[in-house]
Order: C-alpha cells, then sequence, then structure tokens
C-alpha cells in the first residue's frame, strides 16, 4: 500500500508518492498508541487513522521524540497541515482521515490537495 498526493486541480505539478511504508491504525487502541513510544520513523512512511465520521481530531506529541508532518483530510482532501514538534506537539482539525509522515514529507502538500491510499 502507498500514499499517493494529487496536488490541487490549478496546480501544475504532478501526483507522487509520498509513503511507500503504510501502516493503517484502526483499533482504538492502535489510534491511541499512534508513534509513542518509538525511536524514529523512516523516510517513505506515513500512519494513516481512519475514522468513522467526520469530527475534530486532535493528536499529540507525548512520548514521540522526533517531529512529524501531520495531514487532516475529509474525504481526501486535506484540510489542514501542520509540523508537529518533538514531544510538545500539538495539532488539531476537521477531518475522517489524519496521516502523520516525517518531518519534511508533506512539504509539497497544500490545504485542498488530495491525499490517498493506493494498494
Amino acid at each position: 500500500m502507498r500514499l499517493v498526493h494529487r496536488p490541487d486541480s490549478a496546480s501544475d505539478r504532478a501526483e507522487t508518492d509520498l509513503a511507500s511504508d503504510v501502516d493503517v491504525a484502526r483499533s482504538t487502541f492502535e489510534q491511541a498508541r499512534g508513534l509513542m513510544f518509538r525511536r524514529s520513523i523512516p523516510d517513505g512512511y506515513a500512519l494513516v487513522f481512519p475514522f468513522d465520521e467526520v469530527d475534530t481530531q486532535w493528536l499529540h506529541m507525548l512520548f514521540v521524540p522526533f517531529a512529524i508532518d501531520a495531514a487532516w483530510l475529509v474525504d481526501g482532501e486535506v484540510t489542514a497541515k501542520k509540523r508537529l514538534a518533538p514531544f510538545v506537539g500539538v495539532g488539531r482539525g476537521r477531518a475522517d482521515t489524519v496521516v502523520e509522515l516525517p518531518a519534511g514529507a508533506a512539504e509539497s502538500v497544500a490545504v485542498g490537495d488530495e491525499l490517498r491510499l493506493v494498494e
């Protein structure tokens, strides 16, 4: 599975892969744990959190010793993006899906772009 980035239709940028190593946190336990207690994540990695409905989704960096890029999505469209600092970062956005990536991986992602999982 891979995470594909498609810029909004007004852009002349091409579709690209953001991650080729993707984990999906489906259970409540997996979503609560997230990236906590990991020492790092490799380039090309993404952790995806699917939710049943659109709501305000919070992320925290407690026990995460490295920065990440986070994107909040509604129906695959990016509604918010933020770089979260190690240990103290907090972010929120309205979403039915949240994606966590290594810091810098979402540099080219903008609000309005599309992120989708491809088998």
